[in-house]
């Protein structure tokens, strides 16, 4: 259930697509001849989820994606003001439902709910676009400009590294995941499957992040301050890494992960602090927590969701409990249609007696492997690169 409900918070491969597309005309637009930033942008290139492939439904919806882009300008340094002026100036008349400038990015958004952050930074070293983004809200008298230490593109690098492609759970979920598209995905072997036709979805590692995120995007669905940073359940999802664990065995160890880090700055009695494990001077965690109660009820919520799942892991659950309990964590939404694809799925293989049964009784399936671990007799298959936009390299 917990990797249907993974297939369902995906960006879907059509607005996968799409969004690389409007990558493209947003760069190509902010270039263009007569704009105030033509042939001043050095690069431009995807930060956050969707540098690692771990794109989901934005707050407590099912159909509205949040998109990160960098535009590293050069030329002469004005200040951080100025910088977020030009690039709002390079993207007015852009053809969006609206534009919005925030403190650090400038934001478009789209009549189909996709919404697209483009930040500009400054490069100040040569190593991996190591540089400095604004920090700067306009017409605030107690909150003066400045520049804030940045290194995405290394740190994405780096998220990567530690997350190859699994390719037994990527096939198994890319599968569902093109079905459900009503997509053709026919593929024997991930080997086989044609460059057009991108893994959208990678690792273990990567689809238990997805679900910590939206874990959170329903928690904080009604919250109007700032909560837990994506990036920083990133980072930690990279250090908890465990290649071939199961689903949901990754699912609650990045949900201790964090709980833990958390509780071990609230002994001390200090506030969470993350650095990029790439870029130190950067510190994931300058916006959030802001105080002792917010961070340790985070950190309480993950707790209950690790326990939950252990439970449920255990048998200590009804299977209607469970399901229940399941919308509570991943909104109902999404979780009624995960879980009627699932019943939906076994029943097909339960009278194409596709199925078996495990020593202790459990119901098993051709899937199964691939889904829940590579700890059942089945022998890992060597993991592979992948690249930042979700084509196979």
């Amino acid at each position: 259930m917990l990797a249907e409900i993974a297939v369902n918070i995906q960006l879907p491969p059509g607005l996968h697509t799409k969004a690389i597309d409007r990558y493209e005309a947003v760069r190509r637009y902010i270039e263009r001849p007569g704009s105030p930033l033509e042939e001043r942008v050095a690069c431009f290139y995807p930060q956050g989820s969707m540098a690692i492939d771990a794109t989901t439904s934005t707050r407590g919806t099912d159909d509205e994606y949040d998109l990160d882009f960098v535009a590293e300008i050069d030329g002469p340094d004005f200040g951080p003001e100025a910088l977020l002026d030009d690039l709002e100036a390079a993207l007015e008349g852009y053809p969006v439902s609206r534009i919005v400038r925030q403190t650090r990015c400038i934001t478009l958004y789209y009549a189909d709910g996709m919404h697209l952050d483009v930040t500009p930074s400054r490069r100040r070293a040569p190593k991996e676009k190591e540089g400095d983004i604004p920090h700067a809200k306009k017409g605030a008298s107690g909150d003066p400009p400045r520049y804030v230490p940045m290194n995405s593109y290394g740190f994405a690098k780096w998220y990567c590294a530690r997350t190859p492609t699994e390719e037994r759970f990527a096939l198994a979920l890319n599968q569902r995941l093109y079905e459900q598209a009503g997509i053709a995905f026919a593929a024997a072997d991930v080997e086989q499957v044609p460059p057009q036709t991108p893994l959208i979805i990678k690792s273990v590692t990567t689809v238990a992040l997805q679900l910590i995120k939206r874990h959170r995007n329903i928690a904080y669905a009604n919250e109007t301050r700032r909560i837990p940073p994506s990036v920083v359940l990133s980072c930690h999802a990279g250090h908890a890494s465990n290649p071939g664990l199961g689903l949901a065995d990754m699912v609650i160890r990045q949900a201790r992960w964090t709980a833990r880090a958390i509780d071990a700055a609230a002994k001390q009695g200090r506030l969470l602090s993350v650095p990029n494990p790439e870029f130190p001077a950067e510190r994931f965690t300058d916006r959030w927590p802001e105080s002792q109660v917010q961070q340790t009820a985070y950190s309480r919520r993950l707790h209950q969701l690790a326990n939950g799942l252990e439970a449920a892991r255990n048998g200590n659950v009804q299977l209607e409990d469970l399901q229940e309990w399941l919308r509570e964590q991943f909104g109902e939404r999404v979780v009624t249609h995960s879980i009627k694809a699932f019943n939906q799925r076994i029943g097909r293989q339960v009278q194409g007696r596709q199925h078996g049964y495990t020593r202790s009784g459990g119901l098993f399936t051709p899937a199964a492997p691939a889904i829940i671990s590579t700890a059942t007799g089945l022998a890992p298959v060597t993991a592979r690169a992948h690249t930042n936009m979700g084509e196979r390299r």
